[in-house]
């Protein structure tokens, strides 16, 4: 299944500086393998050492927080976007 990954300004130089890539996956996870895959460099700024995502990236399938859904588990229907957006915080 294709879907499209939104990239965060911050990552964007992984992608050549594109602010949204095609990729292939029928979960999260897959489509975040297949994101690595394309463009190394994911892998170690998206998941902590125990292979879960770090505390301070948040990924949404539609509107979704996967968070509270299945996590790099949740299904991603074909076509579908997921983004990734890094968590702000201030003051």
């Amino acid at each position: 299944m294709t879907v499209s990954i939104r990239i965060p300004t911050t990552l964007r130089t992984l992608t050549g500086g594109n602010s949204e890539v095609q990729v292939e996956g029928a979960t999260v996870g897959e489509a975040l393998e297949s994101l690595e895959a394309a463009h190394p460099g994911f892998k170690e700024r998206l998941f902590d050492d125990e292979g879960g995502l770090r505390r301070f990236v948040n990924v949404f399938v539609a509107d979704d927080d996967v968070r509270y859904l299945d996590g790099v588990n949740t299904p991603v229907p074909d076509g579908e976007t997921i983004a990734i957006i890094p968590a702000v915080a201030g003051g």
